[in-house]
Parts: C-alpha cells; sequence; structure tokens
C-alpha cells in the first residue's frame, strides 16, 4: 500500500487554527439530512473489489492494534457515520470488545449485525459524542462519509478525546458521493486534494502522533493469456471463454479506488 506521512509543515496553519470557510463547507442540498437519510438504503456504496480492499485493511490495523494490546485483549471500536454493515473482518469477531455505531437511519443501523450497540445521531446537527468518556476506543472508523460532514473540526476534536492512547481513526473514501450533500470543497478536489483535506481535519482539530494518507486499492489482477488462433480455430469457445474472462477482470480492475487517512493518538 502506498502511504504518505503527514508532517506538521505539510499544513498553512498550526493546530487549533481553522482555514475553511462557510462556503467550503456548502452544499448543494443544504436542507435538513434527516429527510434524506429518512429511508432506509440497504445497499453498499462500494464496489466489491473496494470492499474486500478495506476489510483487509481494517484486519492488518485490527490485529496491529490487538498485538499492541497483549494477550487477551479486546478491541473497542466505534463506526462514525455507521449503517447496516461495517466492512469488519468477520473472522476477529472474538477479539471485539465494544463495537458501537452512530448514525442516522434506525433501521440500518439495528440490521447491522457488527454493533453490539448505536445511537441515531445527526452528526451534522450535534457534533459532540457526549454519550461516550474520554478513551473509550481503541479504533473509530468512517467509511465513505467523511465528505458529509459539515463541522469536521468539531467532530474530529471530538474523535480525538474517545480514542485512547496510540489508539486510530481510520477515515475512508472513493471518488463516489451523493454529490448533493457533499461539501463544496470536495465536490472541486481530485483523489490527491481530498486526502490532504481530511489529513487536514486531523491536524487542525487536535494534536496526533501521526497522521497518514494510504491508497489501499488492491493490485491488478493479471489478464489471462489470449488462446492462439490455432487453439481458436480447434475449438471456439476458447476465445468466446478469454473474451468474458478479460472482460471480467478489465472491470475489476477498473472498479472504485480506495483510500484511508489515519490518525494515530
Amino acid at each position: 500500500r502506498d502511504t504518505i506521512r503527514n508532517e506538521p509543515d505539510d499544513f498553512a496553519m498550526e493546530t487549533g487554527q481553522w482555514p475553511y470557510t462557510a462556503a467550503d463547507m456548502g452544499r448543494l442540498d443544504p436542507t435538513d439530512d434527516n429527510n434524506f437519510y429518512d429511508t432506509p438504503r440497504f445497499v453498499t456504496h462500494i464496489d466489491d473489489r473496494a470492499i474486500e480492499a478495506l476489510t483487509g485493511y481494517y484486519k492488518d490495523e485490527f490485529t496491529s492494534m490487538l498485538e499492541k494490546k497483549g494477550d487477551g485483549a479486546k478491541l473497542d471500536i466505534l463506526d462514525l457515520c455507521s449503517s447496516w454493515i461495517s466492512h469488519f473482518p468477520t473472522d476477529m469477531e472474538d477479539n471485539y470488545g465494544t463495537t458501537v455505531g452512530v448514525g442516522m437511519n434506525e433501521e440500518e443501523l439495528s440490521g447491522n449485525k457488527q454493533l453490539y450497540m448505536h445511537y441515531v445521531q445527526d452528526m451534522n446537527k450535534n457534533p459532540k459524542l457526549s454519550q461516550f468518556a474520554d478513551n473509550s476506543f481503541d479504533i473509530i472508523t468512517n467509511v465513505v462519509s467523511v465528505d458529509y460532514l459539515v463541522k469536521p473540526k468539531e467532530i474530529f476534536e471530538e474523535i480525538h478525546r474517545i480514542l485512547r492512547p496510540g489508539g486510530v481513526a481510520l477515515m475512508s473514501f472513493s471518488n463516489r458521493c451523493f454529490a448533493s450533500k457533499a461539501v463544496a470543497m470536495w465536490l472541486q478536489a481530485d483523489d490527491i486534494g481530498r486526502l490532504s483535506i481530511v489529513g487536514s481535519y486531523f491536524h487542525y482539530a487536535a494534536e496526533w502522533s501521526q497522521i497518514d494518507a494510504l491508497d489501499i486499492k488492491l493490485p491488478p489482477v493479471d489478464t489471462p493469456e489470449r488462446p492462439s488462433m490455432k487453439d481458436i480455430m480447434a475449438d471456439p469457445s476458447k476465445a468466446f471463454a478469454w473474451a468474458s474472462t478479460a472482460g471480467a477482470v478489465a472491470k475489476m480492475n477498473s472498479g472504485d479506488p480506495m483510500f484511508v487517512v489515519k490518525g494515530v493518538k
């Protein structure tokens, strides 16, 4: 995975300051988010390969955290802007302690089998996570939702507060979004710009020991070797089989990108 370490000098201002304007945080649809998210959406917002990449990345991070905590440890995890699926590794569930979701839709959250408990909360109205004490979680995740936050400084301050020392916040995103609900500067940025935006949210909100930007997209799948003309003449079905497989591989390789910005408290 390609990783870029963000240093304090990479940002224009110091931690605690805020460079963004109301226009930067403006949205095409500024109406109440409760109306937009009222109807449950039991769909995935990234493709299968991106989900596979994210779950694999989570497995690496979760394993690393367990090793740091020691034998018999459990992971307490908060999934922010959660839904009916959290993409946590299913083969690690014995290692989970308390898994909590905060999201917009009760029906979606109730359907998430990886959550021990959940809260319905519009974080664009109330960015405070006062239901959680300081130093409550080992890991905080957020999947393809950071682009919708209109009060990111307050939210990232809270993320820092409720993470344990050495805990990690993993903000993942792709290049898809509901354009009407994403903040203006997100729509105007490319992938590198979006990595910078999320990195800056971490930097300006709190003092982190480490802020990393990662490209976690899976490596490309090799295209199968094309059968020779002799093989095709002997068995024309080989040409159709190759074309079908090559087309599927091309689709996989051109799928959704997947990025993570990781903050370590």
